[in-house]
């Protein structure tokens, strides 16, 4: 999936396969970013993100550009 080719995701709505659609993004962190909105409630902001296991500043500012602000 490439930035421009569809329209940016949110967060709290995105489904696992959206999230594995996005460069980097495997089973297992689409898998932790749900089960982490589950347990939690919803995001509050995409840099919320870093809250989920495994992703730290550099990964967060790879995908960035794939969500909605």
């Amino acid at each position: 999936m490439s930035e421009n080719a569809k329209a940016k995701l949110d967060i709290n709505q995105v489904s696992v396969t959206e999230l594995q659609e996005i460069p980097g993004i495997g089973p297992k962190r689409a898998a932790d970013i749900i089960s982490f909105r589950e347990t939690n409630g919803p995001f509050k902001s995409i840099d919320d993100l870093t809250q989920v296991s495994g992703f730290g500043p550099k990964t967060l500012q790879k995908i960035r550009t794939y969500f909605l602000s």
